[in-house]
């Protein structure tokens, strides 16, 4: 194969399976309000990888490389954006779950679009696990696959983990820090991206 499957698995379970602000998003939205209630939210931050995976397979990157300050610019309003939301996620208090008030599938939708982890993590998968001359078509439709199977699998467990952190932190004092802490990882994730780390 023209891309290197298992390895290129291998490396997207280690992203897809680790904190990061699409996760920790899916993990305090369980939270708030509980994975049933959550599910078009966890179905919208799935899909929304794909609205990465295939501009940037069919020439998005090249562009990237052609104008980097404006992509650079873009990044960091990304970043400020999902700072926002962990400000947001960080005065939000774990009331009792109801029905239809989680975040719904377009909100979910633009997580990884907004999310430098995921970008960075794909331009590598890219990069890193496609052979030279690998086509458009073959390596886009195998790193998408990919990518889709694990957060289909993975992205619920860490919603249904906030909903059972919530049931026993609920009204006490934990969460506050429990929030707090949801948000400053969120940052902490985007800052580490940011600054040059590992995708």
């Amino acid at each position: 194969m023209s891309v290197a499957i298992l390895p290129f698995a291998a490396f997207a379970a280690s992203q897809v399976g680790t904190p990061g602000p699409a996760n920790l998003a899916l993990m305090a939205t369980g939270a708030a309000y509980g994975l049933r209630a959550a599910w078009p939210f966890v179905l919208g931050v799935a899909l929304g990888k794909q609205l990465i995976i295939w501009p940037l397979g069919f020439g998005l990157f090249e562009l990237a490389q052609a104008a980097p300050l404006m992509f650079e610019a873009l990044k960091w309003a990304a970043a400020a954006y999902i700072v926002w939301l962990a400000w947001k996620v960080a005065n939000l208090r774990l009331g009792e779950p109801r029905a239809g008030q989680a975040p719904g599938f377009l909100a979910g939708l633009v997580v990884h679009p907004l999310n430098p982890k995921a970008w960075a993590m794909i331009t590598g998968g890219f990069t890193a696990f496609t052979a030279p001359g690998t086509s458009a078509l073959e390596a886009t439709a195998t790193i998408a696959a990919i990518l889709l199977a694990l957060q289909l699998v993975l992205h619920p467990l860490w919603t249904a983990g906030g909903a059972l952190v919530a049931a026993r932190l609920r009204g006490r004092p934990a969460e506050r820090w429990l929030m707090w802490t949801l948000a400053a990882l969120t940052v902490a994730s985007v800052l580490f991206v940011l600054i040059g780390g590992p995708a």
